[in-house]
């Protein structure tokens, strides 16, 4: 059995630690309050427990069940000198806890970290730089930038302040990137002009370099449209045509015009190849500033074209970039495998939804790309149209920003609506399911403790908002001056840009399903729970309206992804709370509005009730279903891009994509239990070794490749299958 010590390292229990400490607190002689048996009776009993919550427990937690046991055994006193023993320790822990930290994940040794981020290796050089710096971050934050009550809530569960290691800065969440104006209109990158490129491929080449300087420049995903793209064809297809022109004239021949263009066509077909291998392969290898590849989403949405013509060169990319993706990136040994980004999302609308319609082969061809490589993912042109309604009335389709951070609607000071060149100022996420075991059952009581923690996210919210005010565009040139975001004057302030629904605050939500069940007994796929379900989301849209009506900034509900903080939500639930059947009981919790992870459900039940659920969470939001190798069975992905276009506003499809680099091994890789810990294990030859192994799972919306957390390793190992 291990434990996570308070630097965040793990190590082996062991319980002479405890008998130890205890009878350090106990005294000597005449002055004992227990015996040595009965210490020893006590550290026996607090193993057991730790044994039953299987996972690695914290130090913490390991004191909190001593006190408990001892007051158990009537040992009041001694628990009391037990307390002053642990505050006195912390006293002399408290001057180096950051230095202690930084010093263990430098040496690889701090598990928190190395698990925290699924698309990060922690034992990179620049990896572990950003790490030291978030942790000097964190630190200032939690002593001198944030309000005590908000840092305890924090700590104790009760809410979660996302990026809190990049809170010191004047840093903003995620955006999308209005690559149309930077492209169109040149840019500026590190001091140096960039005009307006004179090839497809070049325009490629410069939308990498700016995806890397907004990445460096941010903490969230951002995302680019194809369609920003796609006028860059049409300016090689007539650079081309002048150099074959030429080379004909030359030669002296006289082919006919249809031959002439195909030559053309081939040739720029080449170019776009080399254009979209660009973008695949340098987003990635690029290394920003945060030690990882971009948190990229490239969006495909035929509509978006401005004409005919131009929507025939968008196809002609989308289709290069899904080959490509289907395809794949080698890895260090030269196999094929899945890379993690850049993210893909795929728009199903009229022109692609039948067999019939024109493009219908691009879906075809996302559907093979999807079982194979997990993208694109799907938005429903019909359902968005229908759900992002602006105050003209005219409903929009639009990305979101990085994997589901949706913007809200939108109309500039000219009547027109605008997506790009938008983002979101950052989030805070509730724990409802702690509002719910709070509440004891009692929904009166519920939406008294509710109201409370409204109040306090809201508080928390507002930090956000307060701590981006007042900042210089001189903070980030090509987001503010240069127009990935705006294209304001050097020494203005961003001020504008944070009001009147230009950006978001995001309103975070976890454990819905948890919630319900805790206050009711019932599952959100039961009447009861459903309709209680989305009362609760309701009550938080209710929220964010009268908060933006009395602020004139856009709040927002976010269906929070929770990556590393469902481990860190459901210990701190685990010890507030104790082990609850159906709600406590796992390392995880569920993230957002979703089905549990290990219900049986079909595909297409599932994606029915969560479209209603999802609509109630306009800032974002994403439904999933578990699905087998369907490499062989294209139809059955197909029926399921239908319903998604029919029923649900944006939907992926999740299976797996793995390889052991030892074997060679290309199927599923598994999770095994050894001695507490789940551990990753080839079928085939029984590699442990994680740098020995690809390992694709999505996680959060995003792909994950670099391993995950014990709490999200339990979640991935318990997934059902819906189709």
């Amino acid at each position: 059995m291990r434990i996570i010590k308070r630097n965040g390292s793990e190590e082996d229990f062991n319980i002479e630690k405890i008998i130890n400490a205890v009878k350090k607190a106990n005294g000597s002689g005449e002055h004992k309050f227990l015996t040595d048996e009965q210490i020893e009776d006590v550290a026996d009993y607090v193993e057991y427990k730790c044994n039953k919550i299987k996972r690695a427990v914290s130090v913490e937690e390991i004191q909190d069940m001593v006190e408990d046991q001892l007051m158990a055994k009537g040992a009041f006193e001694l628990a009391r000198r037990y307390v002053r023993y642990r505050y006195n320790r912390s006293l002399v822990r408290k001057a180096n806890t950051t230095d202690n930290r930084i010093l263990s994940l430098i040496e690889c040794n701090n598990e928190e970290v190395k698990q925290e981020n699924s698309n990060k290796n922690p034992t990179v050089n620049s990896v572990q730089r950003d790490y030291m710096a978030g942790e000097v971050s964190r630190d200032l934050t939690r002593r001198m930038l944030l309000p005590a009550d908000i840092v305890e809530a924090d700590k104790e569960g009760i809410i979660h302040f996302h990026d809190s290691d990049y809170f010191a800065q004047h840093m903003h969440n995620c955006d999308l990137v209005n690559l149309e104006d930077m492209l169109q209109n040149g840019t500026v990158i590190s001091d140096t002009l960039i005009e307006r490129p004179h090839s497809f491929s070049t325009a490629c080449n410069i939308a990498t370099q700016i995806i890397a300087q907004v990445a460096s420049n941010q903490y969230g995903g951002q995302s680019i449209s194809l369609a920003h793209l796609a006028p860059f064809v049409q300016v090689s297809r007539e650079k081309i045509r002048r150099e074959t022109l030429a080379e004909i004239e030359e030669l002296g021949v006289h082919p006919t015009e249809e031959k002439i263009n195909d030559i053309v066509e081939q040739r720029l077909r080449k170019e776009v190849n080399r254009g979209v291998q660009t973008i695949q392969y340098q987003v990635v290898t690029l290394l920003t500033t945060n030690g990882q590849a971009p948190f990229v989403t490239v969006f495909m949405y035929l509509n978006e074209a401005k004409n005919e013509q131009e929507k025939h060169d968008l196809a002609m990319i989308i289709e290069e970039t899904l080959k490509q993706r289907h395809k794949g990136v080698k890895n260090e040994k030269g196999v094929w495998i899945t890379p993690a980004f850049p993210k893909l999302i795929y728009v199903l609308e009229e022109d692609n939804i039948t067999e019939d319609s024109k493009y219908w082969y691009l879906t075809e061809l996302a559907a093979k790309c999807t079982a194979k490589r997990m993208v694109p993912d799907y938005i429903s042109e019909k359902v968005m149209l229908q759900s992002k309604i602006d105050k003209n009335g005219e409903g929009h389709c639009f990305t979101c920003m990085g994997c589901r951070s949706f913007l809200t609607p939108y109309v500039d000071e000219n009547g027109k609506p605008k997506y790009y060149g938008r983002f979101n100022q950052g989030v805070v996420t509730v724990n409802l399911i702690d509002i719910g075991l709070s509440a004891g059952k009692d929904l009166d009581k519920f939406w008294k403790i509710f109201d409370e923690r409204m109040e306090l996210c809201h508080r928390a919210l507002q930090c956000r908002h307060e701590r981006l005010t007042g900042t210089l565009s001189d903070a980030a040139p090509i987001l503010w001056q240069y127009g990935a975001l705006a294209r304001l004057k050097k020494g203005e302030k961003i001020d504008k840009l944070l009001h009147g629904g230009y950006s978001t605050l995001s309103l975070g939500y976890a454990g819905l399903w948890e919630c319900v069940y805790s206050l009711i007994g019932k599952k959100l796929t039961e009447k009861e729970g459903k309709e209680l379900g989305l009362e609760i989301m309701q009550k938080l849209n209710d929220y964010c309206a009268k908060w933006k009506k009395e602020e004139n900034i856009d709040y927002s509900i976010y269906g929070t992804p929770l990556e590393s903080t469902t481990y860190k939500f459901a210990k701190c639930l685990q010890k507030r709370f104790g082990i609850i059947k159906g709600v406590t009981d796992k390392n995880y919790i569920t993230n957002s509005y979703h089905v549990h992870v290990t219900e049986n459900i079909d595909a297409f039940s599932k994606l029915k009730l969560e479209s209603e659920f999802q609509a109630l969470s306009p800032g974002g939001a994403i439904s999933y279903v578990e699905v087998p190798n369907m490499q062989d069975n294209i139809p059955a992905v197909l029926q399921v891009i239908k319903f998604i276009y029919d029923n649900i506003m944006y939907a992926e499809l999740n299976t797996k994509s793995d390889y052991c680099q030892v074997c060679g091994y290309d199927g599923e890789i598994k999770i095994v239990h050894d001695d507490g810990k789940l551990v990753w294990e080839c079928p085939n030859c029984g590699n442990r070794d994680q740098d020995k192994m690809n390992v694709a799972r999505r996680t959060c919306g995003y792909i994950g490749t670099q391993f995950w957390n014990q709490g999200r390793t339990q979640e991935i190992e318990e997934r059902v299958l819906h189709l």
